[in-house]
């Protein structure tokens, strides 16, 4: 049975003030200062409002920015991007598609090898699930992303 992601009113209730800034206006954390820019550990990471999985750590890179890249989402449909004329700029904004966070922006300057594409999202918009935890928390699914780091 699949499971059902949706914006959870409790969940947006709970967000911390910085949380709900980003998430729900639309806000930004300072560069180097959110919680897994620099998180080395295996695992992915979900929606803090919806609990959507939406990046794994198998696609995680160092961009030099001071928030969290990775080169693609887990799962295409759980991303939605969206125009940003917001600052005077074009960008390509990225929300979770079934919680509606704005996550950050999605660039063409990522890893060439790796398709060339930097989504630049916000630590706190994530929630992050280690390779360990991921059974007891119901995305057993997705302990095949790892299987090369397992071996």
């Amino acid at each position: 049975m699949a499971r059902e992601y949706n914006r959870n009113p409790a969940a947006v209730a709970a967000l911390s003030p910085e949380q709900y800034h980003v998430t729900q206006e639309n806000g930004t954390e300072r560069a180097f200062t959110g919680e897994y820019w620099d998180n080395h550990e295996p695992g992915i990471y979900v929606d803090v409002v919806s609990g959507e999985p939406l990046f794994a750590s198998v696609d995680k890179f160092d961009s030099g920015t001071g928030w969290p890249s990775f080169t693609k989402p887990i799962e295409a449909g759980n991303v939605v991007q969206k125009r940003d004329f917001s600052h005077l700029m074009v960008r390509t904004e990225v929300r979770s598609a079934h919680g509606d966070s704005h996550l950050g922006h999605v660039f063409t300057d990522g890893p060439r090898a790796a398709g060339g594409l930097r989504y630049c999202i916000n630590s706190t918009a994530l929630r992050f699930i280690h390779l360990d935890d991921l059974e007891a928390e119901g995305y057993g699914q997705y302990k095949t992303l790892f299987a090369k780091e397992e071996a």
